[in-house]
């Protein structure tokens, strides 16, 4: 009877191992599900820049052009990318609650009615967008988290870095069909 109970031991011990392995593996895939679905959005100063971190109300208005200098007086510098990328209508959509039109009418009327002195630079890349924001200590613009490096400085947004779980930026993607 040993060696009966034995061999029903071993074989349920294997049946556990494989339902665990299964179990992990769906809660694995269901993960890479959710992380695939939605990239988080990075928003990058200069690294001699003092802020560490911003509210969306005064991320959104840093992007709209209502505020022009930071707290040490040099000049606010914006860098998008250019339209049409997903990195944008995430800022547009997330940040600044408005589409393209409606940004781009935005600025074109604040430029007109002097309300805004200086349009967005506009980039192509994400490695365009580092390499400014490197290169210009007033800049602030934005990346997917994955396009960051350590010659710019991640802001948190509502005192949350993108790699938290509820950090509110992030990038839609759309699925091929």
């Amino acid at each position: 009877m040993g060696r009966v109970a034995n061999l029903v031991l071993v074989r349920i011990a294997v049946a556990i191992a494989i339902l665990s392995f299964a179990i992990g593996s769906l809660f694995a895939w269901s993960l890479a599900a959710e992380r695939n679905a939605s990239e988080s959005l990075a928003i990058i100063v200069n690294v001699s820049n003092t802020l560490d971190s911003v509210s969306q109300d005064e991320l959104r208005r840093i992007f709209l052009g209502e505020r022009s200098h930071w707290a040490n007086g040099r000049r606010i510098t914006l860098v998008m990318m250019e339209p049409g990328r997903p990195e944008r209508k995430a800022l547009l959509h997330d940040v600044c609650q408005m589409n393209e039109t409606d940004y781009s009418h935005r600025i074109l009327h604040g430029l007109f009615t002097g309300e805004l002195f200086v349009s967005p630079k506009t980039l192509a890349s994400p490695m365009g967008v580092r390499k400014f924001v490197f290169n210009v200590p007033g800049a602030i613009g934005y990346v997917r988290a994955v396009d960051v490096d350590e010659t710019v400085k991640v802001l948190r947004v509502d005192g949350r870095l993108p790699e938290a779980k509820d950090y509110p930026l992030h990038i839609e993607q759309r699925t091929m069909k």
